[in-house]
């Protein structure tokens, strides 16, 4: 038996309701739920609490909870929040692929079953942001290639060109910026 099926045994149990017991345990009706639904792992301290008001020992908690790894079930919280913070870090594949990156993040997107609508949809606009990033980066090349070949070629000024390297450096500080960004704005979403 899984932590959260124990507890919500325990207290059905003890003939408790879950706002009982979660004014024994000095906790949230919110969190008690998410706890018995399996969408959140409570902390060691928050067990400890939910033990000492079900009158039972938190060893023996604990221990069901090491026997089975908890797996989130599809479509809940815990699983959205965790594919969607590996799914940001994959966009930092541009380091290694800038030219189509955003094509791993589209994979692991649909790759993945039984995600929330909510989850689908901040996934779809992490890879727009990617691919946005991608024809700017390329835009921005080929200006800073066009500026050179007009001072070279017109201009006959050869001292005056932009080494590719700060466009590139600008254009990869940014999206990095871009994916932090993302990570507070998952963080933030999916906490409500």
């Amino acid at each position: 038996m899984n932590l959260h099926h124990k507890i919500l045994s325990a207290r059905q149990h003890n003939g408790l309701t879950q706002e009982e017991l979660a004014d024994l345990a000095g906790l949230s009706v919110r969190t008690i739920q998410r706890i018995e639904a399996g969408e959140t792992l409570p902390r060691s301290y928050t067990i400890k609490a939910i033990a000492k008001a079900l009158g039972q020992r938190y060893e023996d908690l604990v221990a069901v909870a090491d026997e089975e790894p908890v797996a989130p079930p599809a479509g809940s919280f815990l699983r959205d929040k965790h594919f969607l913070r590996l799914f940001n870090l994959s966009c930092f594949s541009y380091l290694i692929i800038p030219w189509v990156h955003f094509m791993l993040p589209n994979y692991l997107l649909k790759k993945e079953n039984g995600l929330q609508e909510k989850t689908i949809e901040l996934g779809r606009g992490m890879i727009r942001q990617q691919v946005y990033w991608t024809v700017s980066f390329h835009a921005l090349l080929l200006l800073t290639l066009a500026y050179n070949l007009v001072q070279v070629m017109m201009l006959d000024n050869r001292s005056a060109h932009i080494s590719y390297f700060w466009p590139c450096a600008a254009m990869y500080l940014m999206n990095a910026i871009l994916i932090m960004k993302n990570a507070s704005r998952i963080h933030r979403q999916l906490s409500k």
